[in-house]
């Protein structure tokens, strides 16, 4: 277990999870990371169906990611975000390269924000669609070491 402190965007990782986070495994890399826009990266490389294109849970789970940063970013330290409910359109496959996505908030209030998440190949061609809607609950302390 890495002794390190680690972020993601904003968010800080606790340390007894640096060393299991899942956008370390999908090659995820954030870009930016501001209140109306979250950008990230990720490779096809690595997430892949058997067949060879992208798979589309390692899409899902980019989106996610993106989209929970900007719910965290809209409401603060303080706040425990979750993921309410997630769809995803897969537009096309893609065989090779880098994803690009690109995350804007649609509705952003005080109980709940949803976002939509663009990813898009390196040609500029949009590969998948989606909608996250997160629960931004009231703040509450967390357990030390927690």
């Amino acid at each position: 277990m890495a002794e390190t402190s680690a972020t993601l965007g904003p968010v800080p990782v606790l340390p007894a999870y640096v060393d299991e986070q899942l956008v370390n495994r999908l090659g995820i890399e954030i870009t930016a990371c501001e209140p109306d826009l979250v950008m990230g990266t990720m490779p096809v490389a690595g997430n892949r169906q058997p067949i060879g294109i992208m798979h589309g849970g390692a899409n899902a789970a980019f989106a996610e990611t993106l989209g929970s940063l900007a719910a965290w970013v809209h409401a603060g330290p303080d706040r425990i975000i979750v993921g309410l409910e997630l769809s995803c359109t897969h537009h096309r496959a893609v065989r090779r390269g880098v994803v690009t996505g690109v995350c804007r908030p649609l509705h952003v209030g005080g109980g709940t924000a949803t976002y939509e998440i663009v990813i898009s190949d390196e040609q500029g061609r949009r590969t998948c669609t989606a909608r996250l809607t997160c629960a931004v609950p009231p703040a509450r302390r967390r357990a030390p070491g927690a």
